[in-house]
């Protein structure tokens, strides 16, 4: 064996050794340092702590009390024993009556030019959107919502149209064309 070969576990251990005594010295610089490190712990540990955020107010609610469980369900469909209007108030429009020439057009598509006569047989101008002039007499039908004439006045023209209540049945609703002074 060679001195080369014998001296290499010598030297592990001289490298183990000096390591060790490295790390040792490491530690014992070190050890001031801690005591400053627990001195500040324990003076942040006897501090006393900071008072709590107080518990927010609880807000007092009214009570209310449902008392319309004998009304109509919101939910559902009308009821047949409606009291005003309705599916069955007796108004609907005829659908066997012959349409009228002016009931092809909106109200509000048709103008009042003038008046012929006086008194109760007047006898009302009206002009539709194609420039068109008839005549109207009291009782004739004009507009689309079945819009029956009941007064001519020198300035306006009344009606009664049927329209729909939204519940499946009909009401009447009063309506006028007036006269445009130009």
């Amino acid at each position: 064996m060679s001195i080369m070969h014998a001296n290499r576990p010598f030297r592990a251990v001289r490298r183990l050794l000096l390591v060790a005594f490295a790390a040792a010295a490491t530690l014992t610089a070190c050890a001031p340092g801690m005591s400053d490190l627990q001195t500040w712990v324990s003076e942040v540990k006897a501090r006393p702590p900071k008072p709590l955020d107080p518990l927010p107010i609880m807000q007092q609610f009214e009570t209310f009390e449902y008392a319309a469980q004998a009304m109509r369900d919101p939910f559902s469909g009308p009821a047949a024993d409606q009291e005003s209007g309705g599916a069955d108030s007796g108004l609907r429009p005829d659908p066997t009556r012959r349409k009228e020439p002016l009931e092809a057009f909106p109200l509000d598509g048709l103008d009042m030019v003038g008046t012929i006569g006086t008194g109760p047989g007047m006898i009302g101008l009206i002009m539709d959107p194609e420039r068109v002039v008839h005549q109207v007499l009291g009782g004739q039908y004009m507009g689309q919502n079945d819009g029956r004439i009941t007064s001519i006045h020198e300035d306006r023209i009344e009606l009664t149209e049927l329209v729909p209540d939204g519940a499946g049945g009909w009401m009447e609703r009063q309506a006028q064309v007036a006269l445009d002074d130009k």
